[in-house]
């Protein structure tokens, strides 16, 4: 005589039943607000027309923080031509390195927490947390060899001149000015670097990935800023809707 199977309890298999359910519910509402929330891209800027000049600029990455690496020469001209003089004088003052990385980020824990073995949890709670957001500053960095930051971290992007001028004035736009120029907020985490104080609040809704975006979004880029809340998310975003690649 076979054996009889050992059904649940009628109430576990209703809350794992009920468990699948939300999950299920919760899964297709993030991909709805996702959805919702995406930012499409300018076709007159992006792509490029092809054979039209181009200029590449590289997303750097790493578990938690998104930058760009912007061409310097390139950087200064489009600042020239949008009148940021302020942005200009920092092109000047990084005038020895071809290529600059930029981020954005969290005054107090950028500063804080330079690798993932300094993470602290408090200044991460308090930066994503903070009622109203917090005081956010743009790490600059010299960089003398491009190819040394290229990798599993990096994505490629090809701009046309139009879109990265719109870029360039979307990054002068986020420095804060005294008397016409940039505020240093003391030497960076590595290699020629400086601090500088920024604008925007930083949190939860707005961290560095959703303004690399945005940057990203002004050189006409379609971004999803839900996707875009984690540097891994950004880079698929960037792959799968602007059809960026890693180098």
């Amino acid at each position: 005589m076979a054996r009889r199977r050992r059904l649940l309890p009628r109430s576990v298999r209703y809350a794992a039943s009920l468990g699948l359910v939300l999950a299920a519910g919760l899964g297709l509402g993030l991909v709805l607000a996702a959805w919702l929330t995406a930012k499409a891209g300018d076709p007159a800027l992006y792509p490029p027309a092809p054979g039209a000049e181009t200029v590449t600029v590289r997303l750097v990455a790493n578990a938690w923080h998104s930058g760009l690496l912007l061409p310097r020469e390139a950087l200064a001209r489009a600042a020239a031509e949008a009148g940021a003089g302020a942005l200009v004088g920092v092109t000047e003052r990084f005038g020895a390195y071809p290529a600059l990385e930029i981020g954005w980020g969290d005054a107090g824990f950028y500063r804080a927490v330079p690798t993932l073995d300094a993470l602290d949890w408090r200044l991460a709670l308090a930066a994503l947390f903070t009622p109203g957001g917090r005081p956010a500053v743009l790490h600059v960095v010299g960089i003398a060899d491009e190819d040394a930051l290229r990798g599993a971290g990096t994505v490629t992007l090809h701009l046309s001149r139009a879109g990265f001028g719109r870029l360039a004035a979307a990054l002068a736009a986020a420095f804060t000015l005294r008397d016409g120029r940039p505020v240093e907020a003391g030497p960076g985490l590595y290699g020629p670097s400086l601090f500088y104080e920024a604008e925007g609040r930083f949190g939860l809704l707005h961290v560095c990935n959703h303004w690399s975006a945005g940057l990203l979004h002004a050189a006409g880029l379609p971004v999803t800023p839900l996707l875009d809340t984690l540097p891994r998310g950004l880079a698929l975003d960037l792959a799968w809707r602007a059809g960026a690649r890693a180098p």
